[in-house]
């Protein structure tokens, strides 16, 4: 009885120890936009992005990526959380975890430039913007970006990287010719590069698409690649390729694929339009609010949930994706 009563001791002793563990030496589940699990939540510090919010075993949290401008377009950079309402499947958030606007998220970017034949008239002008771009947004050691060709097949011509270099020369590699699966692309690039990444830090995730809109070649609808960009959590803008003057019928796919996903869709009309696109683009990924909240009602059955974020000040206009995909047991 002795040697059993010291046993039980050490054997509380143990559970006492692992219970106050300090929360740095547990593991962490990955960061994701949404997560159904049940631990409790964390939130520290970041040591690689500074003050970057660090959000570990997030509980049915969901994160949202916005813009607001005012009636003549402009950014508006200022605001608190008061000054907006947010419903998740038509209702209020349970709670609201965290509201701010910040400019320094990491920026995860995939390129996707469509090299069909219908697009030969403007491409090396497109390929040099597309350049710039990357040049001008990309900060070393801090965000990085593939690049994807795509005609009736996607080509990756340069993976994840930071260094600018790299991913002009992918660029350059690009020639044009062939039909076009835009459909394709996009599914494929969602499901393959950003479905399941799922980083411990908040992050912006944008694919920027170089097309005309057309699309004559795929295998998935345009409602399985905007799922799909959806299910990836992932912001689209494209800037058309269309220099007709018309309106055609590839504009309005890409409005929606945009317009679902929370970003936007540019038609420059002259090529030195598609350098003030890109512009456009880069100073929206850095004018963007982010709102943590915990939906009310949540059941993780996999069904799709509708965010709906509007300003409470009539003369401004909010920009964000539709809504997301529950997990599902």
């Amino acid at each position: 009885m002795k040697y059993i009563h010291q046993i039980a001791q050490v054997s509380l002793l143990l559970v006492a120890v692992a219970a106050f563990r300090p929360a740095s030496a547990q593991t962490a589940e990955p960061s994701a936009i949404l997560s159904s699990s049940a631990a409790p939540q964390v939130f520290a510090a970041d040591d690689q992005h500074g003050d970057l919010l660090t959000i570990h075993a997030r509980v049915n949290e969901v994160n949202v990526l916005f813009t607001a401008t005012d009636k003549h377009g402009r950014f508006v950079r200022n605001l608190g959380q008061t000054d907006f309402s947010i419903l998740d499947d038509h209702k209020p958030p349970q709670a609201v975890l965290n509201f701010r606007h910040d400019t320094d998220l990491p920026i995860e970017l995939g390129l996707l430039i469509d090299v069909s034949g219908s697009v030969d008239t403007r491409f090396a002008f497109e390929q040099q913007a597309a350049t710039s771009f990357l040049q001008n947004v990309l900060r070393p050691g801090f965000d990085r970006a593939f690049v994807d060709g795509f005609n009736t097949k996607t080509q990756l011509v340069q993976d994840f990287t930071g260094n600018v270099q790299l991913l002009s020369a992918g660029i350059h590699r690009l020639h044009d010719g062939g039909g076009t699966a835009l459909y394709d692309a996009v599914y494929n690039i969602c499901r393959d590069k950003f479905l399941n990444d799922r980083p411990n830090h908040p992050i912006r995730k944008a694919i920027v698409i170089i097309t005309d809109g057309e699309d004559n070649q795929s295998e998935h609808t345009r409602a399985q690649a905007i799922e799909m960009a959806q299910r990836a959590e992932v912001i689209v803008y494209a800037i058309s390729t269309d220099d007709s003057g018309l309106v055609l019928r590839g504009d309005g796919v890409l409005e929606q694929i945009a317009d679902s996903t929370g970003g936007r869709a540019f038609f420059p009309f002259k090529v030195k339009d598609i350098t003030r696109s890109f512009a456009a683009i880069e100073t929206e990924l850095r004018s963007q609010y982010v709102v943590s909240y915990r939906p009310a009602a949540f059941d993780a059955d996999g069904r799709y949930r509708s965010i709906e974020i509007s300003a409470m000040r009539k003369d401004l206009q909010v920009r964000s994706r539709r809504g997301y995909f529950a997990p599902q047991h």
